[in-house]
């Protein structure tokens, strides 16, 4: 099993910047893809960002040139920095790692709020 734990939400100002940090432990070896997802209420919870184990990402079009997603395989970390943040980002943010045979982890979230 992968276990993920998130940090680095809070309260920004629009057009302030956060960076989120996610850490697996487990079987992180297995890990295929990581990716941060995220949740406003009311919404479903849809794709942030992704990450593959040989540093291919992807991202959803409503942050693409504010986000960025990294990960440091030493540390066993995934980062997600978000620049520019808007109101519209406000939403709980989850970690998710894919594992080799189809198997998928969540981390518990982390609230982001950005004020107008």
């Amino acid at each position: 099993q992968v276990q993920l734990v998130e940090s680095g939400g809070g309260l920004v100002q629009a057009g302030g910047s956060l960076r989120l940090s996610c850490a697996a432990s487990g079987s992180i070896f297995s890990i295929n893809v990581m990716g941060w997802y995220r949740q406003a209420p009311g919404k479903q919870r849809e794709l942030v960002a992704a990450i593959t184990s040989g540093g291919r990402v992807n991202y959803a079009d409503s942050v693409k040139g504010r986000f960025t997603i990294s990960r440091d395989n030493a540390k066993n970390t995934v980062y997600l920095q978000m620049n520019s943040l808007k109101p519209e980002d406000t939403a709980v943010y989850y970690c998710n790692a894919d594992r080799v045979g189809g198997f998928r982890s969540w981390g518990q979230g982390t609230q982001v709020t950005v004020s107008s």
